[in-house]
């Protein structure tokens, strides 16, 4: 298990499931009310905020004709191979920043 320096373990343990489930779409919502002091939780419930923006922008982009659907097909693999991953790392207790997701998760202030 690859944890950050200075993380705290119990808030880990305690919060790896909440963690992974906020990587399931709008669920992303439940790590942030639920365990709004855990810093395990925001720093995932954030990567999955992220997600489900970018997951909202490729479902929009379906209902452009052909370039659209493309994009719509590449954006929603991306997505749920990033989601995957995001649920793996959160049960393993890790803090992984997510390429290109974890810029603007960092940004949001919860």
């Amino acid at each position: 298990m690859i944890q950050a320096i200075g993380h705290d373990s119990k808030d880990i343990q305690e919060n790896k499931v909440l963690a992974a489930i906020g990587y399931i779409s709008i669920l992303f919502i439940l790590p942030l009310i639920l365990k709004p002091k855990s810093d395990f939780c925001k720093f995932h419930g954030k990567q999955g905020l992220i997600l489900f923006i970018a997951e909202m922008i490729t479902w929009a982009l379906n209902f452009i004709p052909i370039i659209g659907h493309a994009l719509w097909a590449v954006g929603t693999v991306a997505t749920l191979i990033l989601a995957i991953l995001g649920i793996i790392k959160a049960l393993n207790g890790e803090y992984w920043e997510m390429p290109y997701v974890a810029e603007y998760a960092k940004k949001i202030n919860i």
